[in-house]
């Protein structure tokens, strides 16, 4: 019989990882990471293939991870741009 793998085991969020953000079980890459990722327009293959240590279904958990909870996810990216923006004016090159 083959393994089974429960696809809740693999996204784990602990409060000293990427400050709790969710992420990949057992890695330090973020659910917010991969989304970047895909919305640049990288394939989750793309994705799994250029980290190399991550499986595919790895990436496409982090995937679903994301589209259940996109909003929040996406509002947080959109306050960190923001962030970076208004330190990027404060602090010209």
């Amino acid at each position: 019989m083959a393994t089974v793998t429960e696809i809740g085991s693999l996204i784990s969020r602990h409060p000293e990882i990427r400050d709790g953000r969710p992420c990949i079980a057992g890695t330090g890459v973020s659910v917010r990471r991969i989304a970047v990722l895909h919305n640049m327009g990288e394939a989750p293959e793309e994705i799994a293939s250029n980290f190399g240590h991550l499986s595919l279904a790895q990436v496409h958990a982090a995937l679903a991870c994301y589209y259940a909870n996109m909003a929040g996810i996406d509002a947080d990216l959109e306050a960190e741009e923001r962030e970076y923006d208004t330190l990027a004016r404060q602090h010209p090159r």
